[in-house]
């Protein structure tokens, strides 16, 4: 038992990173991401069902509900039926109200050979809600008779859950002397037509890995720095067209994998997040100089001391006994208003990049490709979320305005590079 649960009554402490997401929720907002799989034929949804059934008692971080104290808001467990796959919509990522959905704070879709998880993000990261799909795509691959094994990312359904799975792991690294401060200065922030309510414009690209990975090598640099370089590229040629009056940074919030750095099997949420930027101000940057930026950005800050220290100020706070006998109601205020006030003015775009996905050799050759949606923006910007599997690279774009100018530009900037790009979209054409 996971010293964040309490015998009698089980539940689990939000994390320091899922504090956050609940106070955000507002009728048409909701913390929301998706992971999906693209198999090589059309899922069954009766077996899709019995999949989700097996599986989720396997993770039972995924299988609560949220609820609300005086002080803190926790996630108990979920014995409700459910949750039920359902066909796909237009619109994905719809806010998650806590009540609906036999109060699950998952989904599960299916539309002919895609399987599609969102996840409100209180629960886990991507890198941890990954592990739920691939086990939850492995047991249905078993159901349709073919022979899957555990490891490379699929869990054991008969092996009780490891007590890190559980853990906050945010609360036992976080142990830096140095605290650096949170605000950052103001970027720019793209300019748009917001759609109506319910609607996500997605644009996906899907690349040939090889072809990414020689162009980064031609450039000297990895893949995530050279897609950072391309993105900040397409926001500085947008804010030129925009003709502003005065020019800003732009800057991206991308969130960094501590499992990297600080050894966790936590299922829950364990991310922080890094800005690489630049400032037109200093002058015009060519695209190689933008490059530059972000690859000795990236490794200058990207290290377990530095961040070490940006977790130990989130954990600072939530120690404070003055913070912790707030009450909730006055808590949400204030985050709701530091985060529209400072933090979402410190990014100009969304980036995240979930990398290599890994399974089991004998779930190859059903599975084409994953993708990663990060969601609705907060505020009227896209965000951009990358995964890759064999051979191909998926980049999706998530919008909640008309424009696409920022992705037309990105995905030229890769096809003048000599990447093909195979563009999807659920947009409206003609």
């Amino acid at each position: 038992m996971s010293k964040y649960m309490n015998d009698k009554n089980p539940w689990y402490r939000l994390d320091l990173s899922a504090i956050v997401y609940p106070t955000l929720q507002r009728k048409n907002f909701s913390s929301v991401y998706r992971l999906s799989v693209v198999l090589n034929e059309t899922v069954e949804p009766d077996l899709l069902q019995k999949a989700v059934d097996r599986t989720l008692p396997r993770f039972p971080t995924f299988k609560v509900a949220m609820r609300k104290g005086v002080f803190w808001r926790y996630l108990e467990p979920n014995d409700r039926p459910g949750p039920f796959v359902e066909p796909d919509i237009a619109n994905p990522c719809m806010p998650m109200y806590f009540q609906n959905n036999s109060r699950y704070l998952i989904r599960i879709y299916y539309y002919q050979n895609r399987i599609s998880l969102e996840v409100f993000h209180s629960l886990s990261d991507g890198g941890g809600a990954m592990y739920l799909l691939r086990t939850m795509t492995a047991v249905y691959l078993r159901l349709k008779g073919y022979p899957i094994p555990v490891g490379f990312g699929v869990l054991d359904l008969y092996e009780e859950p490891n007590p890190e799975e559980l853990e906050d792991a945010y609360i036992r690294y976080a142990s830096s002397r140095v605290r650096p401060p949170r605000s950052r200065e103001k970027t720019y922030r793209i300019r748009g037509t917001r759609e109506p309510f319910h609607t996500l414009n997605i644009i996906t690209g899907v690349l040939p890995v090889k072809q990414v990975l020689s162009v980064a090598k031609h450039y000297q640099v990895s893949v995530t720095e050279y897609l950072n370089a391309v993105l900040l590229h397409a926001l500085l040629k947008k804010q030129k067209e925009d003709q502003v009056f005065r020019e800003l940074p732009v800057s991206i919030a991308m969130p960094v994998n501590l499992r990297r750095f600080f050894p966790s099997r936590t299922l829950r949420n364990f991310i922080t997040m890094v800005y690489p930027s630049i400032d037109p101000r200093m002058g015009e940057y060519t695209f190689e100089e933008i490059l530059i930026q972000v690859h000795h950005y990236m490794r200058y800050y990207i290290n377990n001391k530095f961040l070490n220290a940006d977790i130990t100020t989130n954990a600072a706070v939530t120690k404070n006994p003055l913070i912790r006998v707030v009450p909730l109601f006055f808590k949400d205020f204030v985050v709701r208003q530091f985060y529209k006030r400072v933090q979402d003015k410190q990014s100009s775009a969304g980036l995240t990049n979930l990398g290599v996905v890994e399974t089991p050799e004998e779930m190859r050759p059903h599975i084409e490709r994953f993708d990663v949606l990060m969601g609705q923006p907060f505020s009227a910007r896209t965000n951009c979320a990358i995964v890759s599997y064999g051979e191909n690279l998926s980049i999706s774009f998530a919008s909640s305005i008309v424009e696409a100018d920022v992705e037309r530009l990105f995905f030229r900037k890769l096809v003048q590079d000599g990447i093909h790009v195979k563009i999807e979209s659920n947009r409206k054409t003609g």
